[in-house]
């Protein structure tokens, strides 16, 4: 899956880990932070886009454990 994302100047990615597993980075979008994927098991929030950081780390959490539920 190819992602198109606007990078504003001196953004970077941030990686998102749930249980020291990385689940995907957040970019900067216009309307917050772009999640994408990098594990099969994040792949439901892939391409979502959350008000902050920690909003995309709680999806993460959440998409991870009611996997393992």
């Amino acid at each position: 899956m190819q992602h198109s994302v606007s990078k504003p100047a001196g953004s970077r990615p941030v990686t998102i880990e749930v249980d020291g597993e990385p689940l995907g980075v957040v970019v900067p979008a216009p309307e917050g932070f772009r999640f994408l994927a990098v594990r099969f098991n994040a792949f439901g929030i892939d391409g979502q886009t959350f008000a902050s950081v920690e909003a995309a780390q709680l999806a993460a959490s959440r998409a991870l454990h009611e996997q393992h539920a």
